[in-house]
């Protein structure tokens, strides 16, 4: 099969303390072998702490609501429609620091070889990464 729809309320969604995850594309659902398409909310307060994805180049698109947005030491607020582009060595973090819901949606590739495509380094927890947030 060469696609896949991929209707709102059939895809794979996970809960997280800091938001929540719709899986649009991975290769456990839709067979992707180069993309991994995730739409990301992120709940008021809450964010992806530091961290990268080693094999992965990762395109960071903000949909609604305002981001602070790290991509190495570097921080910028993004709006919608702002992305950022990120390579596998470039330590990142997302933060929603409005009252209300952020959603962006990360693309990723190429796909990892799991079931959901997806490789993370979590590093919040090591310098300089637990002093910046």
């Amino acid at each position: 099969m060469g696609g896949k729809f991929v209707p709102a309320d059939e895809a794979v969604r996970e809960q997280l303390d800091w938001g929540s995850l719709a899986w649009c594309s991975r290769p456990e659902s839709t067979g992707a072998k180069d993309l991994v398409v995730i739409e990301v909310t992120l709940a008021p307060g809450g964010g992806h702490a530091f961290h990268k994805h080693p094999n992965q180049e990762e395109v960071i698109y903000v949909i609604e609501g305002e981001v602070e947005q790290w991509c190495d030491q570097e921080k910028r607020i993004l709006k919608p429609g702002d992305c950022v582009y990120l390579d596998g060595a470039t330590v990142h973090a997302s933060f929603n620091r409005s009252a209300g819901d952020c959603k962006l949606l990360a693309i990723l590739s190429p796909a990892t070889p799991t079931d959901n495509g997806y490789e993370v380094v979590e590093l919040a927890d090591q310098e300089p990464w637990k002093s910046l947030a």
